[in-house]
């Protein structure tokens, strides 16, 4: 009884050996992954286990900076929101300039990369970070544009963009010659080559059409949604993510409900992958049933904020843990009012397979109004079933716009033309006032060595007679 109980303690941990050491290998490990605490002077480990490295001291990333390299420290404890603790250990520190500043990282492997720019405006008895008004931008994309961090609240801000190049160059410029600029930590992670695609459907008012060239784009990561789940955090992703809970997006109006899957989350070989999104999206949806409902014309909507008179990219994530059957789940999809996608076939997109991951990307412009209307309704050919309609995931980011920026209207260039003239402006105003001085000061002195001059030598003359030509009775008296 012993021996065989000993051999089954051998197959259980021979079992659980084996798993850990796949699930390690399936672990995303990008080539380039720089992690680094801004103004520290010693390396900050996270309760994830990465580790920042100090900009001081650090061998991949290069500071170079057109004034002072400032380090400041937070006084005291800081008041962050619990859902800050695992950057807290980074908000800790800041490096801030009072010039054009820049990072430049080595880079191994060209492609796309993420970038995260973390921002906490703490005080100290010398700077107070709120105040600090600055241009972020690499390349020739601007990245943040008189960007200004709220009091008292972490920023962390995710871009996404191309590296053709081996050095990625991240730089920071306060907006004027009264300002200045400041970072408390920077991730760049070299992303997985299927994270984006070069393509989209481009969803138009009166038609849609094939948009290319998404990966020549520079993207700002607005809404990361876990739909019909709880909060995933970067513990439970591979690229250190964090989604939201759709609740405080639905639609008061919308009729769904959320749906929960245990089994296992089938990936394929071209399918999405865990670096795409993980299996705490995948394995949560939120789901429409109108099957008992007068009104087949409903549809379950999400409304977002954003930017107004901008484009975006709107990726939508599906996985069908709902269906009991193959070919049973049909639905459209609806943004901002216009047929974006019609009878999608979930079962033909993902190669009937069920339970398996899938996504599509959707460009749009919003006007005006600065809000984006998601829907998902049910399909005319759909069968009759429990599900008609279903959404996983979704993901919104801003795209560049035509001067390159994608915060303000400034391009790359006009940004460095202010500063130069700033930098030149305030140096010529020194070299002026300088000058003023030292003229002045010239002109004192020698109004002063006159002065003593004429103080020593100064003579008193008498009135002389009136026979000047000196006779006995002339009289000459001097007085010093």
């Amino acid at each position: 009884m012993r021996n065989t109980r000993n051999r089954e303690d051998l197959h259980l941990i021979s079992f659980l050996l084996f798993f850990l050491l796949s699930y390690s290998a399936a672990l995303f490990s990008p080539p380039d992954n720089h992690l680094v605490d801004c103004g520290s002077s010693s390396a900050t480990t996270l309760d994830d286990h990465r580790v920042f490295l100090p900009d001081s001291n650090c061998r991949s990333a290069r500071l170079v900076s057109g004034g002072p390299k400032i380090s400041v420290s937070a006084d005291g404890e800081s008041s962050l929101d619990r859902e800050d603790l695992l950057y807290a250990p980074v908000y800790r520190t800041a490096r801030v300039f009072t010039a054009l500043s820049s990072y430049e990282f080595h880079i191994s492997s060209k492609g796309t990369y993420i970038i995260r720019l973390h921002f906490y405006p703490f005080s100290t008895r010398r700077h107070n970070l709120s105040s600090a008004e600055f241009h972020v931008f690499s390349s020739v994309f601007v990245l943040l544009s008189n960007f200004t961090a709220s009091p008292d609240t972490s920023s962390l801000k995710e871009f996404i963009l191309a590296v053709n190049e081996e050095k990625l160059v991240i730089s920071f410029v306060p907006a004027s010659s009264n300002s200045f600029a400041f970072v408390n930590a920077i991730e760049v992670i070299s992303a997985p080559v299927d994270l984006i695609g070069d393509t989209a459907r481009y969803v138009q008012p009166d038609q849609i059409v094939r948009f290319d060239g998404l990966l020549k784009q520079a993207m700002e990561t607005l809404y990361r949604i876990n739909i019909g789940g709880p909060k995933v955090t970067p513990f439970n992703d591979t690229l250190w993510r964090t989604w939201v809970p759709d609740s405080s997006f639905l639609d008061s109006n919308s009729a769904t409900k959320t749906m929960y899957f245990s089994g296992r989350i089938m990936y394929q070989k071209y399918g999405a992958s865990r670096e795409v999104a993980p299996d705490s999206v995948y394995n949560t949806a939120r789901i429409m049933d109108v099957s008992n409902s007068s009104d087949s014309s409903s549809r379950m909507t999400w409304i977002f904020s954003v930017d107004h008179d901008r484009r975006f990219l709107i990726r939508m994530h599906f996985c069908d843990i709902a269906s009991l059957a193959l070919n049973e789940l049909f639905f459209n999809v609806y943004i901002n009012g216009y047929l974006a996608y019609e009878d999608f076939d979930i079962s033909a997109a993902t190669g009937r397979v069920l339970a398996s991951p899938y996504y599509v990307d959707f460009v749009t412009d919003v006007g005006s109004s600065g809000l984006l209307h998601l829907s998902i309704s049910p399909s005319r050919i759909g069968a009759a079933s429990r599900v008609d309609g279903l959404l996983n995931g979704l993901e919104i980011l801003k795209i560049n716009n035509t001067a390159g920026s994608l915060n303000g209207e400034l391009p790359v260039a006009l940004i460095l033309q202010s500063s130069r003239r700033g930098t030149f402006g305030s140096t010529l105003r020194s070299l002026i006032c300088g000058l003023g001085f030292m003229i002045l000061s010239v002109i004192g002195f020698m109004l002063m060595l006159r002065w003593r001059a004429e103080s020593k030598n100064r003579v008193s003359w008498s009135p002389l007679p009136m026979d000047a030509s000196g006779g006995k009775n002339a009289k000459w008296s001097q007085t010093v």
